[in-house]
């Protein structure tokens, strides 16, 4: 495929014979199965209006979910842990003195 942006971007015709002399030239192992199918899928392909809104829709996709926010989030639920337990441990010490001055 890069050939064939290759030769389209240089104003050649992507062909069988072209794209494969940009991968000899590219000291690529050439695979003639795969340049015929690479040419034949591209027949009648408007490759510019591919591009265009290739890039188009890039832009418009918003931007993946980081996973940063997910440490304060771990944190948080740490510290929630901590103040449960410690509200726990004031409780018994609590009932433990009440038994004493009951």
């Amino acid at each position: 495929m890069y050939g064939a942006l290759l030769l389209h971007s240089a104003g050649q015709s992507i062909n069988e014979e072209n794209l494969t002399k940009v991968l000899v030239g590219a000291n690529v192992k050439v695979n003639d199965a795969m340049v015929k199918a690479v040419v034949t899928s591209l027949e009648g392909v408007n490759i510019e209006d591919v591009l265009k809104n290739a890039a188009s829709q890039v832009v418009a996709q918003p931007a993946p979910a980081q996973s940063a926010p997910a440490q304060p989030t771990e944190k948080k639920e740490e510290k929630e842990k901590k103040e449960t337990e410690k509200k726990d441990s004031e409780e018994d010490a609590a009932a433990g003195l009440s038994a004493l001055f009951g």
